[in-house]
């Protein structure tokens, strides 16, 4: 083996598989729970309730990098993030829109944007 597919077959171990392939969200009517087990990494869960949400954001990017969708709760000050390419984001987002929990207008201008962070409601609200 030359020293350039010894490189090549390198790179190829190191770079990380899709986030369909490790990044795991699913829903019921009640609550939703994410599942992570990232290559060469701890896997971890963590979830919370549909009622619990106060504010959602999209993270609209560019290519090569998956869109985002941020969950903020009143369970906690951080936001959960969900990536459009794990498995389930797809199907999560298109929950989050039924549930009007994100303005649908808005969610269309975030999907034709080249980038951007789109939230609803507007403004967090008052603590």
């Amino acid at each position: 083996m030359s020293i350039f597919e010894r490189i090549r077959a390198f790179f190829r171990r190191a770079q990380l598989a899709p986030l369909s392939e490790w990044f795991f969200v699913t829903f019921d009517e009640n609550e939703v729970k994410i599942r992570a087990e990232p290559p060469r990494r701890e896997p971890w869960s963590q979830g919370f309730t549909w009622d619990s949400i106060v504010r959602v954001c999209f993270k609209a990017e560019d290519l090569g990098v998956s869109d985002g969708i941020y969950v903020f709760t009143s369970q906690r000050p951080e936001s959960y993030m969900i990536p459009i390419e794990a498995s389930g984001g797809s199907e999560f987002w298109s929950e989050v829109l039924r549930r009007q929990l994100f303005d649908a207008q808005l969610a269309i201008e975030a999907a034709s944007s080249a980038g951007g962070l789109y939230c609803w409601p507007p403004h967090p609200p008052a603590s």
